[in-house]
């Protein structure tokens, strides 16, 4: 598996990454096993950087839970990556409340730490910018977690140009973590321009659509209720056909390169940049092994140019209910 340098403050990640929230929440039922069992198979495979967060648990530790129990062998061998800063005290406002307080922060990353089974995060996010607290005190606490030995390295997610540019001023940023594929194209404008100008680094979330992009879906009335694709956009009437037509153009040039659409989305992915580390997320471990894959393969720039000319503003469809939409 190629290495990858992520920031400037020696932060280093194989060049994809295994993302975990599937393993516990909105994929339908958890598979805590499976995703045990996919965790191993990717460290097996040459990823060394597994990312959760106090949200994937819902506030009790499930998801870091199951990623410390995984790699509990082999933890000084990998970046573990967790997020903070929701209030999942109410969650009638699920993913619309926050909480970036510095007294929070320090107790979500002890409960954090108590949850991975380890003594450190190798990098500490936050989750999204909390419009109640300045960015520069949130920064200032990470600072301090890092002094304390606590946090190795200060990320974000979710956030913009100006955020990303007053955290960075206070304590440096080493990552940027944002949705970021073939469907959705939003950070090529101002966001991974002002990380590049900065030395920060992107892991890209979400890289294959949350699964649009692996050739494998079906409209939103398949899903259960506690499954996103069922209330994503994306998946929705109108936006469902578009959609798929995309996804079938992909699927000739797969069919062309020897390879599956995941393949080719991620590959594109990876070849936007030595500074990108994608994260798909799955919790089977044969899907592990196909991703990894991906890794491997190579594009012509006009082979580059043909996979991103369908889709130059991404998919059909926004992302996020609009509460819960990132504003830059």
């Amino acid at each position: 598996m190629p290495v990858r340098s992520l920031g400037s403050q020696g932060l280093t990640s194989s060049a994809l990454g295994l993302g975990t929230m599937g393993m516990t929440m909105g994929y339908g039922p958890a598979d805590p096993e499976g995703g045990i069992a996919a965790i191993r198979r990717a460290f097996e495979l040459g990823v060394t950087h597994f990312d959760t967060a106090e949200l994937y648990g819902l506030g009790s530790g499930t998801s870091e839970q199951l990623l410390g129990r995984a790699v509990e062998d082999f933890r000084d061998e990998v970046v573990l990556a967790t997020k903070f800063g929701y209030d999942l005290t109410d969650m009638s406002r699920f993913g619309r409340a926050f909480d970036s307080r510095p007294e929070h922060i320090r107790a979500v990353v002890e409960a954090s730490l108590r949850h991975l089974g380890t003594d450190h995060v190798d990098v500490l996010y936050q989750h999204r910018v909390d419009p109640n607290v300045p960015i520069e005190d949130v920064a200032g606490t990470v600072g301090e977690l890092v002094a304390e030995g606590k946090v190795r390295f200060f990320g974000l997610s979710e956030a913009g140009p100006d955020a990303i540019r007053r955290a960075h001023a206070v304590h440096p940023v080493s990552v940027l973590q944002t949705e970021y594929s073939l469907f959705e194209r939003s950070v090529e404008a101002e966001v991974l321009p002002t990380v590049r100008e900065l030395g920060i680094g992107f892991v890209a979330c979400s890289p294959l659509g949350r699964g649009f992009l692996t050739g494998t879906a079906t409209p939103a009335a398949d899903y259960p209720p506690n499954d996103l694709r069922a209330h994503d956009a994306r998946w929705q009437p109108g936006n469902y056909e578009t959609n798929q037509a995309l996804v079938r153009d992909l699927g000739a040039i797969a069919e062309w390169k020897g390879c599956t659409v995941a393949q080719v989305a991620l590959g594109w992915l990876l070849a936007q940049g030595r500074d990108i580390v994608p994260i798909p997320g799955t919790r089977s471990a044969r899907r592990v092994a196909e991703n990894v894959a991906a890794a491997h393969l190579t594009f012509t720039p006009e082979g580059l140019d043909l996979i991103g000319s369908p889709l130059p503003n991404g998919a059909a469809g926004d992302r996020y209910p609009a509460p819960m939409m990132p504003t830059w």
